[in-house]
């Protein structure tokens, strides 16, 4: 079973951008779901991916990752939820980790929030000094929830 622990948190400042290692363009949809589960289609760069992912708030839950191609994803986005959610994500490393730093555009820009997958759920993590607070389990940050109440919108 695929399986994704992941911590999220705000930050308290800046600082991480001059230890960048690679930025992407994202661009993903919402195709819906249920109560227990969520559809996305993302385009980064020249790829794309269908993902399946659990509903659990928390650290830990189910996600389905396949790769599709580039213009079925395109068109599946003309399907999805409006607003798509636009952002770059930036590659740091900090330790023995890699930190995904989610830079959001449009209706949810001035949001940035960072993103550590761990290998289980009890990890030891060493916090850089510009993590903020921890907002792993608050839904207003889960990608999702900014589609149907963005950002610009609190």
């Amino acid at each position: 079973m695929a399986m994704e622990i992941e911590r999220k948190f705000l930050l308290t400042n800046d600082d991480w951008r001059q230890d960048i290692e690679k930025s992407i363009d994202m661009i993903q949809g919402y195709l819906g779901g249920n109560d227990k589960s969520s559809i996305r289609i993302r385009i980064d760069d020249e790829s794309a991916n269908l993902n399946i992912k659990g509903k659990t708030i928390g650290i830990q839950r189910k996600e389905f990752d396949y790769p599709i191609p580039l213009d079925e994803a395109r068109e599946l986005m003309q399907l999805c939820d409006q607003p798509l959610i636009e952002k770059t994500r930036h590659i740091v490393r900090h330790g023995e980790h890699i930190w995904e730093i989610d830079e959001f555009e449009s209706e949810n820009k001035g949001l940035i929030v960072a993103e550590v997958e761990l290998n289980n759920a009890e990890e030891a993590l060493a916090l850089p000094d510009w993590i903020g607070d921890e907002v792993t389990n608050d839904v207003r940050y889960y990608n999702i929830c900014l589609v149907n109440k963005p950002y610009s919108k609190w």
